[in-house]
């Protein structure tokens, strides 16, 4: 970093990485708002779970102003995390909320170990895409979506999610 000085002024030009360095902001932290909505917490996987799950969509989405998706997303989640204990009961879950792209995206990460066969596989894809038939109707009505995918991950795990828009 270098300075050019002119008379009663001192111009600051930077160099390298430091151009990138963000600017200034005021002290203390940020209040909650739909922007940095961001939270991903495991869930032990218990039928419990989906009313935890339920308890804290419910009370995010009301701390960052978007209490009127509240009840749709109550409702996925808690379908989210019933999906994942029936076909993986008593595994770990990872439910992440976030706010992105003026949409709040849910998305449950479950254990369900990956199949040795494509036809096993997508059998099983089926029975779970047809388990989770509110999760459609709900989301569908208030022109979100959903789906569910592998997780990609080398021990298998299903990754479902729902997607609404305010």
């Amino acid at each position: 970093m270098f300075a050019i000085m002119n008379p009663g002024k001192v111009s600051i030009l930077m160099k390298g990485a430091l151009r990138c360095l963000p600017a200034r902001s005021s002290a203390g932290p940020r209040p909650p708002a739909a922007d940095n909505l961001s939270y991903s917490f495991a869930l032990p996987g218990g039928a419990f779970c989906a009313g935890l799950a339920r308890s804290a969509v419910g009370q995010l989405l009301t701390r960052h102003d978007l209490a009127e998706l509240r009840e749709t997303a109550v409702l996925a989640a808690s379908e989210l995390v019933a999906s994942a204990y029936r076909f993986t009961p008593d595994q770990e879950m990872l439910l992440r909320v976030h706010w992105q792209f003026d949409a709040l995206r849910i998305t449950l990460y479950d254990q369900h170990p990956n199949h040795h066969s494509a036809e096993k596989s997508e059998a099983c894809r089926q029975r779970r895409s047809e388990s989770m038939w509110l999760l459609a109707a709900v989301v569908d009505s208030q022109g979100g979506d959903w789906g569910l995918a592998p997780a990609l991950t080398p021990s298998g795990g299903c990754k479902t999610w729902a997607l609404l828009h305010r």
